[in-house]
């Protein structure tokens, strides 16, 4: 747990995940994803939260990651809730009734904010 917040282990994490990204769709379409007019605030909050990571502050750091990662990927979020009502153990678990209007809420809009 006393490593969980290392800033050079979550160093290293965000140069490889911004590397892998690149890796699996390019450079160009990478650049592209993050440097969006409407997703510019998101950009701003996940490269914020790397920088101040690497200056030294990784608990802030982290806080706006995670925020800066759900505003450039809540497109992608009622994709992967639709897929995962679709696995037949997983799928019966988000039925459940107290997640299941959690993941209703989730799976159906656009906006997480």
């Amino acid at each position: 747990m006393m490593l969980f917040f290392d800033k050079a282990l979550l160093a290293i994490g965000n140069i490889l995940f911004v590397s892998g990204l690149s890796f699996v769709i390019g450079l160009e379409r990478t650049f592209r994803f993050f440097f969006q007019r409407h997703k510019a605030k998101a950009t701003g909050f996940f490269l914020g939260g790397v920088f101040v990571v690497l200056i030294g502050w990784p608990i802030i750091g982290v806080v706006l990651e995670i925020y800066g990662f759900f505003l450039l990927f809540r497109g992608f979020f009622p994709v992967a809730v639709g897929f995962i009502r679709r696995v037949p153990v997983l799928g019966s678990l988000l039925s459940l009734p107290g997640i299941s209007s959690l993941v209703d809420k989730i799976g159906e809009s656009n906006t997480m904010v």
